[in-house]
């Protein structure tokens, strides 16, 4: 087992009107976050966020604490959000263990001492994705299903924007501190994940794709409303989206993503949109 970690520091607006393709790569695309027997993450000084992707094999995966934090455990002093966008596996918090069925989910309160991921079959291994953020308080760890979500649909076929927003870790459904985290699935002929796209000042967002076919692309764009920039993304791969910064994307097929915030803010309608005929 290896746990690897990169830093990423903010960006400013105006800095990043400048950027090419690999400058903008290489600040806001997170790759490699699925790794069999590694815990993979990115420390992002966006609201502390921190992204990353545990794939267990033969044994349990801990969730340790990586320098940055300058703690002994993980969640001393942050909250978690698990996924699972792999076969069924366990997470163990504390040695009480939860199962989580693929797209389910589980909240990790600030003060867990130990966290595990175990797979279930380690000849076809869980893929736990996970996002943190600093938290001040300590609430319950709780296991959230796809029953438990709070489901809205949106969009239409028509401008091919069909899709189910499943919050599941949201303060409607969970006692959380600022983390909020779901996923969002496109209907078959639906490509854009938002649209009007939108930005939130208060809060920032990460974005994780998978369900991807492998011959298929993700086409993410960010940037200032009226200066937008795109990255091409793949299967299992995330992007880091600043709070200047809008975030919406289209594939080349339908697809899922799971979306993270963090910030000041949990109204989750907490938003300034943008139409197509105001981005630039």
């Amino acid at each position: 087992m290896a746990t690897n970690y990169e830093i990423r520091y903010s960006n400013h607006p105006d800095d990043a009107k400048h950027y090419d393709t690999e400058t903008i790569r290489k600040h806001f695309l997170v790759q490699n976050i699925m790794v069999p027997g590694d815990v993979n993450m990115v420390y992002s000084m966006n609201d502390r966020f921190i992204v990353g992707g545990a794939v267990p094999l033969d044994g349990p995966l801990l969730l340790e604490a990586i320098d940055p934090l300058k703690a002994e455990h993980f969640c001393d002093r942050r909250e978690a959000g698990v996924i699972n966008v792999g076969p069924k596996g366990t997470v163990k918090v504390d040695g009480k263990e939860y199962n989580l069925e693929y797209k389910e989910a589980l909240y990790i309160g600030a003060g867990a001492k130990s966290v595990e991921f175990i797979s279930g079959d380690k000849n076809n291994p869980s893929r736990f994705y996970f996002n943190s953020a600093p938290a001040h308080k300590s609430y319950p760890v709780k296991h959230i299903t796809l029953e438990d979500a709070e489901v809205v649909e949106l969009g239409a076929l028509e401008s091919s924007n069909a899709r189910k927003i499943n919050k599941l870790i949201v303060n409607s459904v969970v006692d959380i501190c600022q983390l909020q985290m779901g996923m969002t699935e496109l209907k078959a002929g639906s490509v854009w994940n938002t649209m009007p796209v939108h930005l939130h000042s208060r809060r920032m967002e990460a974005y994780f794709y998978f369900e991807v076919p492998d011959d298929q692309a993700i086409c993410h764009f960010l940037g200032d409303p009226k200066e937008t920039r795109h990255i091409w993304l793949h299967n299992e791969e995330a992007v880091v989206s600043p709070s200047w910064s809008i975030h919406a994307a289209a594939g080349t097929s339908n697809y899922i993503f799971i979306w993270g915030m963090a910030g000041e803010n949990l109204d989750y309608g907490d938003m300034d949109g943008y139409g197509p005929k105001e981005l630039r």
